[in-house]
């Protein structure tokens, strides 16, 4: 998905409903096939603003080439996109006020508090909730903005035998963290939505400062697997005499956009009454295409 979208909201009968229009997405496969497999791969994340790492590093995969040298540059990629979220973007659309990029020295301090690592406890996130530490204030707010079970996906986990299909699946930072217990506790609690999401993007950036992002792979068909900032990237593709033969690939903006996936699940789940929430939701969702949010009028017609 590399196009501009616009989502209609439609809030007939108390019901948030919601249709998305997509333009012509870029050509990749055409774009690519027939170049040299060196060449493609390098000019496959050039094609892009957004998650240059993560594409490049799928690319070589796929292609059956190494992958760059430049190691970090996956998880300080990943580590911007959640710092532009949790200091930047979310604060505004709550009424809080911006945080300044912290330095390399003290991030683990800014985005959790003086212990500097996320709390380990429902117990203990809690606590650190109350005391208002790090990012805090905002998880909080995020918590208030949406009760429990409101603005919810309830859909199956990818996995690596259907990262390429473009069902309706789960693919957010918070499959990278299974079995984390304060994200098992919100989920049972409050359901997958904005809260569970936005705490799963803390949680990974202290996998970014610590350096334990999954590293990216290659399945035994082909098949190449990158974490990004909003999910799991995949990259599918076939050489023939050292060129492109065949080349598809899957975000987790188009797993998200799917018909029936995560943002329309989402907004769903989300009542009517509660509609200005909207850009919020959406921001936490996070398509790296740009949106455009128009609701419809009780006419039927957009509301311009």
């Amino acid at each position: 998905m590399d196009t501009s979208v616009t989502i209609l909201l439609d809030t007939a009968g108390g019901k948030l409903s919601t249709t998305i229009a997509a333009g012509t997405p870029l050509p990749v496969e055409k774009l690519l096939i027939g170049r040299p497999v060196a060449e493609a791969a390098v000019l496959m994340p050039r094609l892009f603003n957004l998650c240059r790492a993560a594409q490049s590093a799928a690319a070589h995969l796929a292609l059956g080439l190494p992958l760059p040298e430049d190691a970090e540059a996956l998880h300080t990629e990943v580590l911007r996109d959640h710092m532009i979220k949790l200091f930047l973007s979310w604060p505004n659309l709550l009424g809080l006020p911006p945080r300044p990029f912290p330095a390399p020295d003290t991030a683990a301090i800014a985005f959790f508090g003086p212990a500097g690592v996320f709390p380990d406890s429902p117990a203990a996130f809690d606590a650190w909730l109350a005391a208002g530490e790090g990012c805090a204030p905002l998880l909080g707010a995020i918590r208030d903005a949406f009760a429990p079970g409101e603005a919810v996906a309830r859909l199956p986990d990818s996995t690596p035998a259907t990262a390429m299909h473009l069902a309706p699946q789960e693919n957010s930072t918070a499959l990278r963290h299974p079995g984390h217990p304060v994200l098992d506790r919100i989920a049972g609690a409050q359901g997958r939505g904005p809260l569970w999401r936005a705490t799963a993007r803390l949680i990974d950036a202290g996998a970014c400062l610590a350096g334990t992002l999954p590293a990216p792979r290659r399945l035994s068909d082909g098949t190449a697997l990158t974490p990004a900032a909003r999910g799991q990237y995949a990259v599918r593709a076939r050489a023939e005499d050292g060129r492109v033969a065949a080349f598809a690939r899957v975000t987790p903006t188009d797993h998200l956009l799917t018909p029936g996936g995560m943002l329309q699940a989402s907004f769903a789940s989300l009542p009517a009454a509660k509609v200005d929430l909207a850009p919020l939701l959406l921001d936490i969702l996070d398509p790296c295409v740009p949106v455009t949010l128009t609701q419809v009028m009780e006419s039927g017609t957009p509301d311009a």
